[in-house]
């Protein structure tokens, strides 16, 4: 792409009112090109500065910001400090005007609607943490998460953070097995539950699954349950307690725990290639620096913003936008179930009633919302947007068109953010001081010596694919994999001497803007060519017949590798052979026609994990008859047995 796919130029005021601009004047930089290059020879220098403007609070100031003495695989942050998520998220906001201000709007599935202001935040996390406390939880202690987006999850998290207890947080959707495998390995002590939550208008059991999962989880001696769905569920005495009768006069004060800066808060599990999945640590100083520096400097998130990002607590997002959001003192809109019921356009229903003016959106998503037509986003008034943000699969150009289009009215700007849960917050980012072009990252966060490298570890030039490394560890990096630093090395260090190895495909442009191609194990190499699956899944997209799709290599005995690719249809198409070959001609009309798939069929769904990226390795797997590896991050299990038949070395 050229200057000339520019769709969106910053307006004056909105980079001169911007909390980037802000950082600039007050360190004497230029510009965005002059903090990166500052900050990527000088990391020590950044984070300082990041920390005293974002003005995050320690008990105990910290003596040195970062310490390789180990290795940067190993990098210690803040030595010697003493700090709290809690302190920083809830309680610098006492005796301000901002206590009395509405931290969390909460709206059902029905419609049902309840708000809750700081003060009240601050007083329900203190009296669970009281409670946490006074069954034995302390401070290194696992506690699991298994609840909806509900305020009480709000609640909890700063409550088991307040004590210094690690956060566990667990997929709303999770079976029992994939609940009972996180919390084994964890080692979970207490859980916090809801009875159940609601999904298209049925109830959806929760504790009962959670009952399930313990039966092989001795280690959990408490579990905390809050009402939500109104189901009649068996409490098992001395173990499980009604949140409401446990919190009961308990005191609106508790004493935060001073904890040192890079005590455990959260350990998260992704998605592994193997049997277990990757238990990832982030530390308190590494999502309160982190997650400062994305949504406050980069995405410029404000005290006066509403922001509405439809996720769940147990992909990271969940927590980051409650920490974020109250981080600076805004609002957040929380929900529970889908964005398109009870009305198709739920999602933008909730923009226009609840005034939001971030928002946040993953593209598949998107995807999923196009189907329902422009009209459908026509109805509300979206005029409140100022900024949106996306994260997750990488975007194709029909789809980030179209959200920019009709639901940023090509006036907001829609900023793509790219890291993940081992990065405890982005790589890559859009700002609200550089142009757009569809699909584009305007340039790297800074500090972490993001760059793009060749198979021996060498920079490649503009318009060329490589991997995405960082050549200087970050603040909100995974402090190892929990109980398997061995894996942790092998994982993201050793590929690259010296860098972390993050594992998608990326490329830069000759404007210095990045583009992200997929996942770098997911690569398909036909005749020679080495490709990433979303180019080619984008161009079965841009035919307007397929809704979504994934692009895997087989192996092939004559060529090595083949291409086989999978289509969910558009509404209203019809499955056929003829549009089978009109698909694969299509590919070949953009790639060249080594790149014809050898096989296209079409299924109902794809697997997916909860963050709704599509699981590519799944699909190989299913092809090829080889063992999936970890599934318990899957949202949709059955999708894998639906595809066997379909595409299964006997299918």
């Amino acid at each position: 792409m050229s200057a000339n796919d520019i769709v969106w130029t910053p307006p004056d005021e909105m980079v001169a009112n911007s909390n980037l601009q802000r950082f600039f004047d007050r360190h004497g930089l230029a510009d965005y090109d002059a903090l990166l290059a500052k900050a990527d020879a000088d990391p020590d220098w950044f984070w300082n500065a990041a920390i005293g403007f974002l003005d995050i609070r320690f008990f105990k100031p910290y003596d040195k910001v970062r310490d390789l003495f180990d290795g940067p695989a190993w990098a210690k942050w803040c030595v010697g400090g003493t700090t709290n998520l809690a302190l920083n998220c809830l309680d610098k906001h006492r005796d301000t005007p901002t206590e009395h201000k509405t931290a969390i709007v909460w709206e059902a599935e029905d419609g049902h609607a309840r708000e809750m202001t700081y003060a009240e935040l601050d007083a329900e996390s203190c009296r669970l943490a009281a409670a946490l406390a006074e069954l034995g939880v302390t401070s290194g202690d696992p506690v699991g998460m298994y609840l909806p987006m509900l305020p009480e999850a709000a609640a909890a998290f700063y409550a088991i953070a307040r004590i210094g207890g690690v956060v566990v947080p667990l997929f709303s959707g999770f079976g029992a097995e994939s609940i009972a495998s996180r919390l084994a390995d964890a080692g979970a002590v207490a859980v916090v539950c809801a009875d159940g939550t609601m999904r298209r208008g049925q109830p959806v059991a929760m504790k009962a699954i959670m009952d399930e999962a313990l039966a092989s989880v001795p280690t959990v001696k408490h579990v905390i349950v809050a009402k939500r769905a109104g189901l009649d569920v068996p409490m098992t005495a001395g173990r499980d307690h009604d949140w409401d009768e446990l919190l009961a006069g308990k005191p609106a004060r508790f004493a935060t725990a001073q904890v040192p800066a890079e005590h455990p808060l959260l350990l998260v599990y992704t998605s592994g290639t193997t049997g277990r999945p990757k238990g990832t640590v982030v530390t308190h100083i590494g999502v309160t620096t982190k997650m400062g520096v994305d949504f406050c400097l980069a995405l410029d998130l404000k005290p006066d913003d509403r922001l509405l990002w439809m996720t769940d607590f147990g992909w990271v997002v969940g927590p980051m936008t409650v920490t974020a959001t109250a981080f600076v003192g805004g609002t957040i809109v929380l929900t529970e179930g889908t964005p398109d019921y009870p009305q198709k356009g739920r999602f933008w229903r909730l923009i226009q009633d609840y005034k939001v003016s971030f928002v946040g959106m993953a593209p598949t998503a998107v995807r999923s919302l196009m189907r329902h037509g422009v009209a459908e986003v026509q109805k509300y008034d979206l005029s409140t947007v100022r900024v949106s943000a996306s994260t997750g699969e990488p975007w194709t150009d029909e789809a980030w068109n179209w959200f920019f289009e009709h639901v940023c009215g090509k006036r907001a700007p829609l900023l793509n953010w790219s890291g993940g849960t081992e990065i405890g917050g982005g790589i890559l980012c859009g700002t609200v001081i550089h142009p757009l072009k569809p699909c584009a990252f305007a340039r790297a966060l800074p500090g972490m010596g993001a760059d793009i490298v060749d198979d021996h570890g060498e920079p490649v030039g503009p318009g060329q694919v490589g991997e995405l490394v960082l050549r200087t560890p970050s603040i909100g990096l995974t402090k190892g994999l929990w109980k398997d630093p061995d894996r942790y090395l092998e994982t993201y260090w050793e590929m690259f001497a010296g860098m972390w190895r993050h594992g998608d495909w990326a490329s830069r442009d000759s404007d210095g803007m990045w583009y992200v191609h997929g996942r770098s194990d997911d690569t398909i190499k036909i005749a020679g060519k080495r490709t990433g699956p979303a180019e080619i899944e984008g161009q079965l997209m841009a035919t307007g017949k397929v809704l979504e799709a994934a692009a895997v290599g087989v192996p092939d005995p004559i060529s090595g590798e083949a291409l086989l690719c999978v289509c969910v249809p558009a509404p209203g198409i019809t499955p056929s052979d003829e549009l089978a070959e009109e698909l694969r001609e299509a590919v070949a009309h953009g790639f060249g026609r080594p790149f014809k798939p050898k096989r296209l069929v079409f299924a109902d769904d794809l697997p997916k994990t909860r963050n709704l990226k599509i699981m590519r390795r799944v699909v190989r797997a299913v092809a090829t008859g080889s063992p999936p590896g970890d599934l318990t991050a899957l949202v949709n299990p059955e999708a894998v047995e639906a595809l066997e038949p379909i595409i299964g070395p006997g299918g």
